[in-house]
């Protein structure tokens, strides 16, 4: 089978906003509440407080976003929802008002579409929420409800608010806020299919899926895809899965999954013995022990064996998300394993996606607080935004980097070397993660040029016929073409 994933994806520079973090919009606009006790912004976040950034506030900051060089955004969810993070869905046809709602939304896809900026939104479809109209209809009518089996109700009365009795219904996790969908009722796959098209019509690029692995209804993908395909061919379809993905990236369901598989190994091997453990243990991706260079490697190429290439040119590729720390934090405030793990990043086959205020240095541990309001100018990390900027620009200026093949040339104590290569265009990419300087000599004679000049970082080097001599600084990395 003729595998096929959306182009455009290839090239993307993805942003990744948490839209109650990110922006307040600072222009008087039509709202339904003013005069509001948002939470601090610069506060510590709380599980239950808004700090009210909204999608005008995202509009507001397009300039901003299109300077780093972004070409796509990820929204975490955006539907009506009693949740500041809303995985916790009331209605999947209506923008929280408290984002702007539907307009607010329109206006900001169609001021992104004007920049070629591409935007997919988060699809929570394994579970909705107890105040979702139809579950808040079997709460009233119990056995009566003509929803009932829209969900899995085990026994009655339900039980949604206290714990001191059963819930007497599936949730997410054993959550009660989170009753999962009856997936199983073609009614209900019927009506998440619908959600899926009416969006794509209104205009989005694609689905990024929520614990997707939990729908084990037989085709439900299959379906989704195909149906979502017959109205953008080119939509974006990514789950949210975090370990060996090859099940659903087959060519009949997901164009690429999350690569926390790619995210772990690099935290792992740029910040090494950094690592907070306590950061990190609770998650599901290992970005410990500590990995030398000749590990990172194999780690790397056996991700890279793991799906087809064309899928592999898909993947979103991270550092941190709303459900990880960040990395600053998860490295213990050390700049450099920030920058180091950025380079490899941006280097690395499939889209990449940058977490709001990773690329000003902005800290927090597991979430809530990784999910903090966007910091003041102020507060911003001007040395990682400057090596953001230079390292997205690079990429968008050199497709090797991009959708060129990988290879690696040198990977041996603290220093890792690999090349991109497409067509003539050939790239070498060096990281030394270590704390002394490094230096390495390696035949590149399956190289057809001689990358002698430094793109980006310091090095020293030297040809001899086929053999390149690179020295590097500790904990630097550089990019030859």
């Amino acid at each position: 089978m003729q595998i096929q994933t959306p182009d455009w994806v290839k090239h993307a520079v993805f942003y990744q906003i948490f839209p109650d973090r990110f922006a307040k919009s600072q222009q008087p606009r039509k709202r339904l509440l003013h005069n509001v006790k948002w939470e601090a912004w610069e506060a510590i976040p709380t599980l239950q407080g808004y700090k009210g950034g909204d999608l005008w506030g995202v509009l507001e900051e397009l300039d901003y976003i299109q300077s780093l060089g972004i070409n796509a955004i990820y929204f975490t969810p955006i539907f009506q929802s009693a949740c500041n993070h809303r995985y916790h869905t009331h209605d999947y046809y209506q923008v929280d008002p408290l984002l702007g709602g539907n307009e607010a939304f329109k206006e900001l896809l169609e001021a992104a579409h004007q920049r070629n900026i591409k935007v997919v939104l988060d699809g929570v479809f394994n579970h909705a929420s107890r105040g979702f109209f139809f579950f808040h209809d079997i709460l009233e009518n119990g056995p009566h409800s003509p929803w009932v089996n829209w969900f899995k109700i085990q026994d009655w009365p339900l039980a949604p608010y206290t714990g001191d009795l059963p819930a007497n219904y599936v949730g997410w996790a054993g959550n009660r806020a989170l009753p999962v969908f009856n997936h199983d009722n073609p009614e209900v796959r019927e009506y998440i299919m619908e959600i899926a098209e009416y969006w794509l019509k209104f205009g989005i690029d694609g689905w990024r899926l929520d614990v997707p692995f939990e729908i084990k209804t037989p085709g439900f993908w299959q379906e989704f895809r195909q149906r979502v395909k017959a109205i953008n061919s080119e939509a974006y379809i990514v789950g949210e899965v975090w370990g060996d993905s090859r099940e659903w990236l087959d060519g009949t369901q997901f164009d690429g999954v999350m690569n926390y598989l790619f995210a772990g190994p690099t935290i792992a091997f740029t910040a090494g013995d950094r690592v907070i453990l306590e950061q990190v243990q609770s998650r599901d991706y290992q970005p410990y022990p500590p990995l030398f260079a000749h590990e990172y490697a194999a780690k790397i190429q056996a991700l890279l064996a793991l799906y087809p290439w064309e899928i592999q040119l898909t993947q979103l590729n991270l550092l941190a998300s709303h459900d990880t720390a960040r990395l600053m934090t998860i490295a213990g405030g050390d700049v450099a394993s920030v920058e180091l793990a950025t380079l490899l990043l941006l280097t690395f086959p499939g889209a990449s996606s940058i977490y709001y205020g990773d690329e000003v240095g902005l800290p927090g541990a597991i979430d809530p607080d990784s999910r903090r309001g966007f910091p003041l100018k102020a507060n911003w990390n001007l040395e990682i935004l400057n090596t953001h900027k230079q390292l997205i620009s690079l990429r968008h200026q050199y497709p090797a980097l991009r959708t060129g093949s990988y290879q690696v040339l040198y990977a041996e104590g603290a220093l890792y070397i690999f090349a991109r290569t497409l067509g003539t265009e050939e790239l070498i990419i060096a990281v030394n993660v270590g704390t002394a300087s490094a230096k390495a000599n390696f035949d590149c004679s399956n190289l057809q040029n001689q990358p002698n000049q430094i793109l980006f970082g310091n090095a020293e080097l030297e040809w001899k016929n086929t053999v390149l001599s690179v020295s590097l600084p500790p904990r630097t990395g550089c990019i030859l073409g």
